[in-house]
Parts: C-alpha cells; structure tokens; sequence
C-alpha cells in the first residue's frame, strides 16, 4: 500500500467520526486497524486520529518501522494507550472516541484513573474502523486472490500425497507446509483436517485419528499473503468410491453452495444470500444439520464484517470479500462443507478460491 492510500484512509476514519460522534479525535487500539491505516505490524501499538494529525505510540521493538510511517509522529512507550491519550490534553479537552469493542474494561478503567487523562470525556464507538475496511480496495483484494492461489496450489499439491492410514495432525501440518512452500507467509487460520465421524464436527481439531479406507475427508485452511487472508474448504472421499449417502450429501451442499454465490452481489440483502443457500438444504429435509452462518467477511482478519447469516440486516457493498460455505453435519457419521472466498462486485461475485467442488477420490 502506498503512503497516499494510507493517508486517505485515516482521513475517511475521521470524516465518518465526525458524522458520527461529538468527538474530534479517536483512539485506535485494534491491531488490525491499526495495519490498515498505518502499515505498522505492532503487537503493542496505539494510535490517535485528530483531523491531518496522527501520532502513533509504540514500544521499543517496533521503532524502526514505526518510524518509517508516513504523515505520522510517532513515540516510544510502553504505556501505548495512555501516552497516545495524554496528547489530547489542553486546548479545551475536546471529548475523545475509543474503539469500545478493543480496548478492555481493565484498560479503560487505567486511562480512567489515570490523574493526567480525568478531564477527557471518552466516547465509546463500535465498528466505526471496521465498517470502512469492509470495502476493499482493489489493491486488497489482488492480496486475497494471491493468498487464494496460494491456497489452492497447496491442496493440489497436497492431494497425491493423501493416503489411507495418515493420520489428521499430518494431513494438516503437511498442507501447511505446502502454503509455505507455495508463497504463504503464514497459515490463514489452524489447518481443520477431519476425517470419518469428525468431519460432522463443523470446528474440528485435527487429532492423531488415522483416516480409514471410505472416510469423508474434510480439510478448512487457507493463506496469508501480504497480511491478508484466504479460506477454502473442500471435502473429499479416501481409498473407496464414494458411498450412494456420501455422494447425496455432498451434491446437496454443492447445490447450496452454487446458489449463495450466484445470488452474491451489490446492493443484495445478507439475509437474502443466506436464504438462497439454506433453502437448498432445508427443502432436502436437512436444515437441523447445517448449523451456522453461510459465511463471514475476510481481510486482514480471517473473520471480519459482515457476517452472512439470516440475522445479519443490510446488505452487500460492491468491493465486500466474503465466504460462502454453507454444511451439513451428520452427527456420528460425517460431514461435508465447501467453501469460497468471493469478491463482490457491480454485478454477480468473482470467486477467489478456484478449485474444483466435486467429490474426488483419494489415493486409489
């Protein structure tokens, strides 16, 4: 990202603060925030937004690149919320915005005690960062699609290599070592890699469970690639032809999937795409065994806003890059889940993730 691009967005943030709230500064404490209007990696980072100015607080070990970020001051402590805070102080103390949804209760309760800081009014905000980086840019979402292509040369690479009697911890670290080795510079999330009666659990934690010939084999991963992330979820079948309830599972969920992406899109409602998918299964006579949202938006976190689920109002922006992985999960017996990263646009949505969905057969 270029200094312009960064600028640009802190200016945006405080376009929508002053439309929003009393305030004429906020405090950013969201690590991720913090990366999308800074381009500091800080583990320990604060910042405060006032019109032009921004000056970013950090720690020691972060001083050199925080330095490097432009348009901004920047000071070294450890105290990062604190010290940002206390440069709001005089000149009237104007009412000053903290994001409510990051900074803890234990931390607010500090700057609140904090002698220097008890004449600043805080004003809690909620979301006010987040809601802007829901539109990607497209130099964002050429990110994602990296992170994306990564991803799936890593299950293609993964595939051959697939056998009966592996177990699932080493089918996830192997997977993980193939988006290494393709370009990632990290794994998007744990790799989920659940075979037989696992696969029915949508969260499963890879174990040292051996995958046994007929197994549905379920795998959830993705990349990271210049900070952004990727998701994918694909489901096969090892050492046998599928079974005719496997095959009548997996084209259900298929089906499901297909009809959330096709009714992505600008302006579409979020309640209306989930319905789109859902219905699919619920007219098969599934609909107690999918069992969460269709969906989430995907950035620089694995899971942003918005949410695609029947509660979720409003709709979708063109530049939204979202999951649509809709499931079915037999308890005790199997599960299956497909998954795709899309980017939405003026009209349908550009899937990321492109990698065949059929029901392939491993090591055979």
């Amino acid at each position: 990202m270029t200094p312009e691009t960064y600028l640009a967005r802190r200016r945006a943030v405080i376009s929508s603060l002053n439309t929003s709230t009393t305030a004429s500064a906020l405090l950013i404490t969201d690590e991720a925030n913090i990366r999308w209007l800074t381009g500091l990696i800080s583990s320990n980072v604060a910042v405060l937004l006032s019109g032009d100015s921004t000056l970013l607080v950090t720690d020691s070990r972060y001083a050199g690149p925080a330095a490097d970020v432009s348009d901004a001051s920047c000071e070294i402590a450890r105290d990062v919320a604190g010290v940002a805070l206390r440069s709001a102080v005089g000149a009237g103390d104007p009412p000053v915005a903290f994001e409510s949804d990051s900074l803890s209760a234990a931390g607010l309760d500090r700057l609140r005690a904090d002698t220097d800081l008890a004449r600043i009014s805080l004003i809690p905000t909620v979301g006010l960062v987040a809601e802007l980086r829901t539109r990607k840019d497209p130099a964002e979402v050429r990110l994602i699609k990296q992170a994306c292509e990564v991803s799936t040369a890593a299950l293609a690479a993964l595939l051959d290599q697939v056998k009966v009697g592996m177990s699932e911890l080493m089918i996830a670290r192997t997977l993980e070592f193939e988006l290494a080795r393709h370009g990632a510079e990290d794994r998007a999330f744990r790799t989920i890699a659940a075979a037989g009666p696992n696969s029915s659990v949508p969260h499963h934690s890879p174990t040292h469970r051996t995958v046994s010939c007929g197994d549905i084999l379920k795998l959830d991963f993705g990349a990271i690639v210049g900070g952004y992330h990727a998701d994918c979820t694909r489901t096969f079948v090892v050492g046998a032809a599928p079974t005719d309830r496997q095959i009548q599972i997996h084209e259900l969920v298929q089906r499901s999937a297909a009809a959330g992406r096709a009714c992505l899109g600008a302006a579409q409602a979020i309640a209306t795409v989930d319905d789109a998918a859902r219905s699919v299964i619920a007219e098969a006579g599934f609909a107690q065994y999918f069992t969460h949202g269709l969906g989430h938006g995907i950035g620089l976190e694995i899971h942003e806003p918005p949410l695609l689920s029947a509660a979720t109002a409003g709709t979708l922006t063109q530049g939204n890059v979202v999951t649509v992985e809709p499931g079915i999960y037999l308890p005790g017996e199997f599960g299956v889940r497909i998954e795709d990263t899309c980017v939405v646009t003026a009209g349908h949505a550009e899937v990321l993730t492109d990698f065949p969905r059929g029901l392939i057969v491993l090591d055979r």
